[in-house]
């Protein structure tokens, strides 16, 4: 069974952070530019960023993804292994990583769980939040955002998307 595609009704969420000057940057990207990897790809590369610039995307209740560009390369994760075998966005990141084709476990995030760890969010803080399951991948990634210390700002580039 194929997996479906994300339309921009089933994204809740989509984001860019970075660092600039020490400050967090939050903005949000349009939601029909993030159905796929290579479109929430196309909107990172456009911005600057210390250490890189990240971009999340949460979609319904199902999964967020996580992808880091950065001179030293992409880096990515996905909250929630299983949705691979569901949704479109998922499965791309899933080839991306370079996953095989092992049917994964419910809730397990997978790919670069450590790709926040220079920002102060460890793997096992990625694996607490994606593993609660009281919180939807929307206030997964809020909970993220709260870790990194720009909370505040993701919150106010989440009501100015609204």
């Amino acid at each position: 069974m194929a997996a479906q595609a994300v339309t921009p009704d089933d994204v809740d969420v989509s984001m860019v952070f970075y660092r600039e000057e020490g400050q967090w940057n939050v903005a949000a990207l349009p939601a029909r530019g993030s159905t796929t990897m290579e479109g929430v790809l196309d909107a990172v590369r456009r911005f600057p960023g210390e250490g890189g610039v990240m971009g999340a995307v949460a979609v319904g209740d199902e999964f967020f993804v996580i992808v880091r560009e950065a001179g030293q390369g992409r880096r990515l994760m996905l909250s929630d292994g299983a949705s691979t075998l569901d949704w479109s966005l998922a499965d791309e990141a899933a080839v991306m990583l370079g996953l095989d084709e092992d049917e994964p476990e419910e809730y397990e995030p997978i790919g670069d769980l450590g790709l926040l760890e220079d920002f102060g969010v460890s793997a096992d803080d990625i694996v607490a939040i994606c593993q609660n399951e009281d919180l939807y991948p929307d206030e997964q990634l809020s909970a993220i955002a709260s870790r990194l210390g720009c909370a505040d700002q993701w919150q106010t580039a989440l009501d100015d998307a609204r």
